[in-house]
Order: structure tokens, then sequence, then C-alpha cells
């Protein structure tokens, strides 16, 4: 089977717009069935969109899973793969809008709103990382990611943040 990943990323009004498209046979991959949008730990173990974004100079970042079924995701980190849970207890993450889904036979669409509140705030340039899991019918998974900063795929190190974006707070 032979797919393609490609990401729309723009910021948008008051919200960052991410539009992922998955090209290939969907009927061979296994897509969450619809669910309420809520916020759902775990969703990067089937198929799931995700973004990754941190201030300039900043070891702190967010996370931000969003999956076919409409579930969603955010989480902030203090440092690589180091959970921060007592700014989350502070500052719960805020409602996101459920994703919208598109499905085809040839091409599965995601596109999701990342309100700009709940980006870290930067003065100048935010880091992005965008990748996807893909979950083929067989349980097979597959990552996928604008940049692999290494042999294995580790969409938390700081070099897969590889795209620049004007911050939307300036």
């Amino acid at each position: 089977m032979a797919l393609s990943l490609s990401v729309e990323l723009r910021a948008h009004g008051e919200a960052l717009r991410l539009r992922y498209t998955l090209s290939g046979d969907t009927a061979a991959l296994r897509i969450p069935a619809p669910a309420a949008p809520t916020p759902t730990d775990g969703l990067w173990q089937h198929t799931c969109f995700e973004a990754f974004v941190a201030a300039t100079g900043e070891a702190a970042y967010r996370e931000f899973n969003f999956s076919p079924s409409s579930q969603w995701a955010a989480y902030r980190f203090s440092a690589e793969r180091e959970r921060d849970s007592a700014a989350e207890a502070r500052e719960p993450a805020l409602p996101m809008p459920p994703p919208l889904i598109d499905t085809t036979p040839r091409a599965l669409t995601l596109t999701a709103r990342v309100p700009v509140t709940a980006l870290p705030r930067s003065p100048s340039v935010l880091h992005i990382g965008l990748s996807a899991v893909i979950e083929e019918r067989d349980g097979r998974l597959s990552y996928w990611a604008l940049h692999h900063p290494g042999e294995r795929p580790d969409f938390h190190h700081p070099d897969g943040r590889a795209l620049r974006l004007a911050s939307p707070l300036n």
C-alpha cells in the first residue's frame, strides 16, 4: 500500500489551522469510529494527527493530538518528554473545536483549529513539528513527520520542530 501525507499550516484569526491530508487506499486503514469531541489520552496508539509547538529558545512545548474520531488531546511539557502536570492543573486545556473529517476511498482529510490561547506565548516565532501515526487494518503502525531528526521516529525531539511560524500572538 502506498500512502502520502501532506499538511497545510496557517494562522487563521484566533486559531492556528492545521489541515492533514492522507492520500491512499483509506479502506486499508484502521480509522477510529466517530466519538464525542472530548479530551482523550492515548490517541497516538491509533490513527492520529499531531502538532508539537514551542516558542523560540524555550525547552517547554505543547503537544496537540487529533483523532479522526473527533477526540483530541492537549499536553504541556517543561522539557523533552517531561510532562508538566502542574501547569496543566493550573491552566487546564480549554475545549478544542472538534476537527473536521472528510473521508473518501482515496483520501482522509482532518482539519483542526488550535486556539491561539492554547499555544505557547511567544513574542516572535513558534517552532512547530507536524506528525501522524497511521494504523493499517492489520494493526501495523507507521510514523510520519515533516522531519525525523534521528533514525527512529521521535516526535518529541526538539529538532523535529523544523517549521517556523510568526507568532499569532504578536
